[in-house]
């Protein structure tokens, strides 16, 4: 838990790695993944690097392992599951797997082209055999007509004839000739008017539509085609039809002039068509076998590819020391870590088997350090919700310790249904129980894989509002009377109500009447709320009470939180002059508030609640000084503790918004110290204004350091005491109106509670209670669809939609009501070199 309430303590270290063990020791070094490399040549362009050739090639490689992946998928191999993670390989090892890459693409280049090769011919010589078989028919009707006219005319004219028999032009003289093939049904309309426009009606068009379905050679999917033949007369007409086929993208085929010479084309087709069947089906074998081949080794192949790129892409981060012939590279690393790493390098120059071992040093730095919360499954959907704010600062304390209870605890108070909660809980229950399931962890939905990594949030979320939604007595906007009602009702026929009284429709029952009132019901709301008619008002006054006094309790925890971080990094003067007035500020002003509300709650009674004075009346009075007394008053004393609290409330803000900025220009000008530093503490944040000044007084007191040293050429920046000013005068006036907004703004935990329950009542109103008042007859009957019609809207309305618009205004109150107090989130996150994350990435790539 110490982690996850602050950052890991990181250190500099420079790392000196022997040229020939460089790339084992950064293997050894990835699969821990314990460093965040640090870019040493910035200047130098990514082209102009040490390793930019063993980049490319490693670029190449998963080039054709991309290939290969989509050439098994292509054939419905299924791919191999990589259960064990393979090491990087040796560097004598990437020129034997590129080797392999190289001729196997090749290899399956060459045979998908001979196949591709060979079904193009088996399609055309297909498309040729129904040409054929369906042109036949065309003859055969030109032949009958004609031998109908023949009987009526010895010699038929041109203009008479509608398709022109090839012997009786023949007769004329004529030069007739035919083209065949076959058009793409989406074009025949076009191509059949585009014929008659350009051959002014010198050609005789016949098509008929193929009964199968035939391969687009262009899209490989099966398409309708209809098989024309064109008569025409003349070389120039002829010319102008091949051109119109082209440009329809026509598919022709030559037509053959005798009934014989048709005869022999579709023998020699059927005997090549059974020949070219049985070869591409030897070369899909072929091909399939090559490919399951591959696949064996495809993952292992992926994932070593990958490693070695990254690899040297961290090679090419480090410098190359001339002198001492080695790579140096600078890396942050937490100080935890600082073993582990050492035996790292230790393993990757006895696996290169290199004379001298490549070894580390750590350096003082000023820089900042990087960021790193450790993390867990659990915790991890805590920590992002926080990260989307911002990146901590080094060091300072993470909200997400506390957002784990505090998040879903507000989601409740707004989401307060135990029915609605327990849906959540058993969606999310499932979740976490088969967490492990491939079908989670390799999901690419966007909305299952956001529900998948908050499954730990959802499962509080339904848990906590179940535990609200035992406090506010709703379940589907139905109250439980599980411990029986504490009002007795039938006593006030005893001590109050007459017959003449029932008929009233307002009935009023009096708690201070023997017997009627019992007692507090043991949790939550008193079930018979539910059927008051002042229901509404009684739970949205407890409501907002209740939302300020979480509101104030969450704020002022914020503000400790604050003084928290001003203890750690030993800054004494934030301590008196932020810390304890922002804490006075908002104490006495709002801490004074809850403490009305609770007092109010315990000093009065049924019996005097009449005479019980208004909180908010008092609250305003409280600034206003009235000249009159007030009429009711909580306690005796209670206008001096007013005046004194508001006293002072109104002192601390001159002590906010002057107090630092003047200790600091004091210090500024050779002044004491009331806090500096620790002593030995090596890395610095970075400087801002009043850092500066406490390292100039830290410098006269205690003399130079061996930070110091290191930075004593560098110079110096100059105390602005305007700025500095400017920038307290901006988080005073932020800090002092904001704890009034703030204040006001948890009361949308009251609003959303009022909603969701509303809504709910509503949905209940509309449908459950018409199928339940139905007859008996119909009413089972009836009650079925309605009841499946209110889980659906149930779900999709007051579960999704109210359940997100609750979420979205939890992390407003997380973001910027609770961790503007203490946390400023200008840090950047630790990103170690790890090998690890890409053998998850290679598996869901695959996958």
């Amino acid at each position: 838990m110490g982690s996850l309430f602050r950052s890991e303590t990181m250190c500099l270290a420079q790392l000196f790695l022997q040229a020939g063990s460089a790339y084992e020791c950064l293997s050894a070094l990835g699969e821990r993944g314990l460093a965040h490399f640090r870019d040493l040549n910035p200047s130098t362009s990514v082209f102009q690097r040490k390793y930019v050739g063993e980049v490319k090639k490693c670029e190449e490689m998963e080039r054709i392992l991309g290939y290969l992946v989509q050439e098994i998928k292509r054939a419905d191999i299924p791919l191999p599951e990589g259960d064990v993670t393979p090491a990087a390989p040796p560097f004598k090892q990437m020129l034997e797997i590129q080797e392999q890459l190289q001729k196997l693409e090749v290899e399956l280049r060459e045979v998908t082209k001979n196949k591709e090769k060979l079904r193009k011919n088996l399609l055309e010589l297909t498309e040729y055999t129904h040409m054929l078989r369906v042109t036949r028919s065309f003859v055969r009707r030109t032949e009958f007509e004609s031998c109908l006219l023949t009987n009526y005319e010895e010699f038929p004219t041109l203009e008479t004839d509608r398709l022109v028999d090839y012997n009786c032009m023949h007769r004329l003289g004529a030069k007739l000739g035919f083209i065949s093939g076959l058009v793409h049904r989406a074009k025949i309309e076009a191509f059949e008017k585009m014929l008659w426009r350009v051959c002014k009606g010198y050609t005789i068009v016949s098509y008929s539509e193929v009964d199968e379905c035939l391969e687009d050679p262009d899209t490989g999917e099966p398409t309708k085609w209809f098989v024309f033949l064109i008569s025409y007369w003349g070389e120039q007409i002829g010319q102008k039809v091949k051109k119109i086929c082209d440009c329809y993208h026509c598919h022709v085929y030559p037509y053959p002039s005798t009934p014989e010479e048709r005869r022999t084309v579709m023998e020699g087709l059927q005997v090549r068509i059974q020949d070219l069947h049985m070869v591409l089906h030897k070369t899909e074998d072929y091909l399939r076998q090559v490919l399951c081949k591959a696949s064996e080794s495809i993952y292992t192949w992926d994932v070593q590819v990958k490693k070695m790129k990254a690899i040297y892409h961290v090679l090419n981060l480090c410098s190359f020391d001339v002198t001492n012939k080695c790579l140096i590279a600078e890396v942050w690393c937490p100080l935890s870590d600082l073993p582990n790493m050492r035996r790292a390098l230790e393993e990757g120059s006895s696996e290169s088997g290199a004379s001298v071992p490549s070894f580390m040093n750590t350096i003082p730095t000023k820089e900042t350090p990087p960021t790193l919360i450790r993390t867990n499954k659990f915790t991890c959907g805590f920590q992002d919700i926080v990260d989307a704010y911002g990146i901590g600062s080094y060091r300072e304390v993470n909200p997400a310790l506390f957002t784990i209870i505090t998040f879903p605890f507000l989601f409740a108070v707004m989401f307060g249904d135990c029915g609605h909660g327990f849906i959540m809980f058993l969606f999310a229950l499932f979740m976490v129980l088969y967490e492990k399931h491939p079908k989670f962890l390799r999901s690419q939905d966007e909305i299952m894989k956001m529900f998948f990594q908050g499954r730990y949030i959802i499962l509080l979320m339904g848990l906590f509002s179940v535990y609200t939604g035992l406090i506010y007595n709703d379940c589907f906007s139905k109250s439980l009377n599980i411990f029986d009602s504490h009002w007795n009702v039938s006593q006030m026929f005893a001590v109050e109500w007459r017959e003449e009284d029932l008929k009233n429709q307002y009935l009023m029952l009096n708690p201070n009447a023997t017997g009627v009132f019992i007692g507090p019901y043991p949790f939550g709301i008193d079930p018979i709320w539910n059927l008051a008619n002042n229901r509404l008002s009684f739970l949205n006054s407890f409501k907002m009470k209740m939302s300020i006094i979480i509101g104030v309790t969450h704020m002022t925890f914020g503000v400790i939180l604050g003084g928290l971080n001003h203890l750690h990094f030993r800054k004494k003067y934030n301590i008196y002059l932020v810390f304890i007035p922002q804490l006075l500020f908002i104490l006495s002003i709002f801490g004074y508030l809850v403490f009305m509300i609770i007092y109010k709650w315990l000093a009065f009674s049924a019996k005097n609640s009449e005479s019980a004075p208004s909180i908010l009346i008092l609250f305003i009075n409280m600034f206003l000084f009235p000249n009159k007394r007030e009429p009711h008053i909580f306690f005796e004393g209670q206008m001096i503790v007013q005046k004194f609290l508001l006293s002072i409330a109104v002192l601390s803000v001159p002590v906010l918004l002057f107090g630092k900025p003047l200790y600091l220009y004091w210090l500024s000008n050779g002044g004491q110290s009331i806090g500096a530093y620790r002593k030995g503490y090596r890395l610095v944040r970075k400087e801002s204004e009043e850092e500066i000044a406490l390292l100039r007084t830290h410098d006269i007191e205690e003399g130079s350091s061996s930070l110091d040293h290191r930075h004593k050429d560098e110079e110096k920046e100059e105390f602005n005491f305007a700025d500095v000013f400017m920038d307290q005068a901006i988080h005073t006036i932020e800090y002092c109106l904001g704890c009034i907004s703030n204040s006001a703004s948890y009361l949308r935990l009251w609003a959303l509670s009022l909603a969701h329950a509303q809504l709910s009542e509503v949905l209940w109103a509309m449908i459950m209670r018409v199928g339940l008042h139905v007859d008996a007859t119909y009413g089972i009957i009836l009650l079925i669809p309605v009841s499946a019609l209110f889980m659906v809207l149930t779900i999709f309305i007051l579960l999704v939609m109210e359940g997100l618009s609750a979420f979205l205004h939890a992390v407003r109150l997380h973001w910027v009501e609770f961790q503007n107090k203490f946390y400023s989130g200008e840090g950047y996150k630790f990103t170690p070199f790890s090998l690890q994350d890409i053998s998850v990435h290679c598996n869901r790539y695959i996958a």
